[in-house]
């Protein structure tokens, strides 16, 4: 295994955006190569994470694992995937939040402490108690060998695996706290589980050939031409053996919270949440935008491609002004080993993202994208639309302000460098250069999803967190303290 130079991410040179968390996919299909199948999955998923990626399978004897730096095609050849023999397999492609990002950081992450009795383990999203956790476990002797929190739960997991792999899960899910989506891999079962929040997404398909796959969202299901059977409920663990699959007790679901993220940013549009299609949630969320902020005498609406596009098209639709193409992203900018000199740096936005003078020119304009985090990248978009021609910019944000960090998984900031905690949206917009600034409420996202608002995690929008958060953690993120409630 070659590991590679840790790599600069020249897509966000001016990070502006939430960052990835992970994707996780599994499958159980005896007969099949697993391992491809494995790598099918991880490629749809790649959206999710870039860092490193890693599949593990299972030949019902002993795991085999292959894990690298880079994207899934980098990590992955005809070669490696030949050797990588079995009848179940699990993938990660991971954005790292906790722990660096370093081979020895990627997954899935191993353990053997019982005599031929290996798991793999692959985790989305983020402890809350890891330091308490790796502290126990070191007390037991274990040598932790990572620094991030998915060791502590493969080792959980591990310790117990003698007493069953169902029960090994729950015990490991009593102890650990936070955000978890985990495909788990023994010898001869695939197991699925979510936190009893359900923070982070997980699914179940069906092959058309038989056999079962996991999936962190329905977009990698398609990819290998699995059908939908259900999305995993908070707190649940889902068992996949040659009997099929069967529920088994986890722990007792606390309320449902899905981060409303996922929603509006991470997943692919082309992803089903809540039984809702993302794509149909985004541009019900465009018309909720445009009926909250429906005073703009605009020529043309375009999106910040392609997060901001499916909320410009039902902003568009709503509004009845005209939806066009104002800027059009460069698809082959990817993360990449080069190191960015200055000009690069300066560059940009620009080496991202092109305006088309002649759909601008003399145009008001409305720009919808998803989210604003520090403002720096919204403000270079605004000046490459108004440089291009455009006689106005409107931006319209298909999300209400984000005010807080997040605990459970993503890597989007510390409060202090989130422009809307401490300033007004009059301020956003003088800073950005907009004609005018508009972003989505609470409420109009939970008219868009037509679920209720309480069934997600609004913490980053509004501080209130669902899961409590160690004051450790809180005095590492948090310039004040959120509201009580």
């Amino acid at each position: 295994m070659i590991s590679l130079p840790l790599f600069d991410d020249s897509t966000s040179l001016d990070d502006d955006t939430p960052h990835e968390e992970c994707g996780i996919f599994g499958v159980w299909a005896p007969g099949v190569d697993v391992a491809r199948m494995a790598f099918f999955g991880l490629f749809a998923l790649q959206h999710r994470g870039q860092e490193s990626a890693g599949i593990a399978v299972s030949d019902g004897k002993r795991i085999a694992l292959h894990k690298d730096m880079g994207l899934v095609t980098q990590v992955f050849d005809e070669e490696i995937l030949t050797k990588l023999t079995g009848r179940s397999a699990i993938g990660h492609t991971r954005y790292s939040t906790t722990g660096s990002s370093v081979l020895r950081n990627a997954q899935p992450i191993s353990a053997c402490l019982h005599a031929k009795q290996e798991v793999a383990v692959a985790h989305n999203g983020n402890l809350i108690n890891t330091d308490a956790l790796r502290a126990i476990l070191t007390a037991r002797g274990y040598k932790l060998e990572s620094s991030n929190d998915s060791e502590a739960l493969a080792l959980l997991i591990a310790e117990n695996l003698d007493k069953g792999s169902a029960e090994a899960v729950r015990l490991a899910m009593q102890q650990a706290e936070g955000a978890y989506s985990l495909a788990i891999l023994t010898h001869d079962e695939l197991i699925g589980v979510r936190d009893p929040y359900g923070v982070r997404p997980l699914c179940l398909g069906r092959l058309s050939e038989g056999g079962f796959v996991l999936a962190s969202e329905t977009c990698a299901l398609n990819t290998v031409g699995a059908t939908l059977i259900r999305e995993l409920m908070p707190g649940e663990i889902i068992v996949v053996n040659d009997q099929g699959w069967r529920v088994e007790p986890g722990v007792p679901m606390k309320r449902q919270a899905l981060c409303m993220l996922e929603a509006i940013y991470f997943a692919r549009p082309d992803s089903v949440m809540y039984g809702q299609s993302l794509h149909a949630a985004r541009r019900r969320m465009g018309g909720e935008l445009f009926r909250e902020h429906p005073a703009i005498d605009a020529d043309l609406v375009i999106g910040v491609p392609d997060s901001g596009t499916p909320a410009a098209l039902g902003f568009a639709e709503a509004s009845g002004t005209p939806f066009g193409e104002g800027l059009i992203k460069n698809r082959y900018i990817q993360r990449t080993f080069i190191q960015p000199d200055q000009r690069m740096r300066e560059m940009g936005v620009r080496m991202k993202l092109t305006p088309i003078r002649e759909a601008l020119q003399g145009k008001s304009v409305v720009m919808v994208d998803d989210t604003i985090v520090r403002g720096t990248t919204t403000g270079k978009v605004v000046r490459l639309l108004l440089e291009a021609g455009a006689r106005e910019v409107h931006v319209r944000i298909s999300a209400p302000p984000v005010k807080w960090p997040c605990f459970y998984g993503i890597d989007m900031a510390t409060q202090d460098q989130l422009i809307a905690a401490s300033q007004s949206v009059e301020a956003i917009r003088q800073k950005i250069g907009a004609t005018s600034l508009g972003y989505l409420t609470e409420a109009g996202l939970a008219r868009a999803m037509q679920v209720p608002v309480d069934n997600f995690c609004l913490a980053c929008f509004t501080g209130n967190y669902p899961i409590p958060v160690p004051d450790s953690l809180r005095m590492e993120k948090l310039a004040f303290e959120p509201p009580v409630g």
